[in-house]
């Protein structure tokens, strides 16, 4: 299996990159997802994981593995320059290079897939089916809305913790206030559009992550709870999904890697 062979099945099974281009396109969005490094060779094993790190690349590397595929894109934005000596990124892109290990990076296709990173993360915090998608594309969408088993928000707080495996999160309200309805957004997606939507469907939670105070205090203003998880734990929980959906279908050894510093 060639580097190409694997995106095709990432594509295939998940979510083709043309998605993240709609998203961009619509949303005015920026994104860097696709083949990132191809080092031409046959695929002897891959890894998954969330962040392209010095990191996951060493562990790729003693596991005998030479690909990996990433979440957030291994190079995003303009590189002016690579440092090896003090830049870790830099350091672990040159790693890949001297070892052989191809990247493929999966953004914001595997953000608003189907049944992506943005989908599971409704699972996760337990919802069974999306009452409205903040923002359609042809095929999936980011942001969902969803009902809830009806618990005080001190228990939803603790159940979700469970289910994540959270160890460091942030939530604001009224441990008290009752939860049936929660509006969710993965990664850093509560902007005030997020906040519209969570107001005109009747939230009474949002979770998300990396949120400013000024948006936290407008929805605590109008009467609904914030739970903020770490944004790599609000968005491992969905790529290792995708990655459980995808090692039943690789004919090559595979893996995923948890960095347990961002639970």
């Amino acid at each position: 299996m060639t580097v190409e062979n694997l995106l095709d099945i990432l594509e295939s099974n998940v979510a083709p990159v043309k998605l993240s281009d709609e998203y961009c396109a619509r949303f005015h969005a920026y994104d860097n997802s696709g083949i990132i490094l191809n080092c031409g060779k046959q695929i002897t094993g891959v890894l998954f994981t969330l962040d392209f790190s010095l990191a996951s690349v060493s562990r790729a590397c003693e596991l005998g593995f030479n690909a990996i595929v990433t979440h957030h894109p291994a190079i995003y934005g303009g590189m002016e320059r690579l440092d090896i000596v003090s830049d870790p990124k830099a350091k672990a892109l040159a790693l890949c290079m001297e070892s052989g290990v191809s990247v493929i990076s999966m953004h914001l296709n595997f953000d608003a897939a189907p049944q992506g990173i943005d989908y599971n993360l409704m699972k996760g915090l337990g919802g069974k089916s999306e009452l409205a998608v903040n923002e359609n594309l042809t095929d999936g969408g980011y942001g969902r809305v969803y009902e809830v088993e009806e618990e005080a928000f001190s228990d939803y707080v603790s159940r979700v913790k469970r289910a994540f495996g959270a160890e460091r999160f942030l939530c604001y309200g009224d441990g008290g206030k009752i939860i049936k309805r929660v509006a969710s957004f993965c990664g850093a997606g509560c902007d005030d559009g997020a906040i519209n939507f969570a107001k005109a469907y009747g939230a009474d939670a949002v979770v998300s992550s990396d949120m400013p105070h000024h948006r936290i205090a407008s929805l605590l203003e109008n009467g609904i709870n914030v739970l903020q998880l770490t944004h790599y734990c609000a968005e491992t929980y969905g790529m290792k999904a995708v990655y459980e959906k995808i090692k039943k279908i690789l004919d090559t050894p595979s893996d995923y890697f948890t960095d347990a510093r961002f639970m």
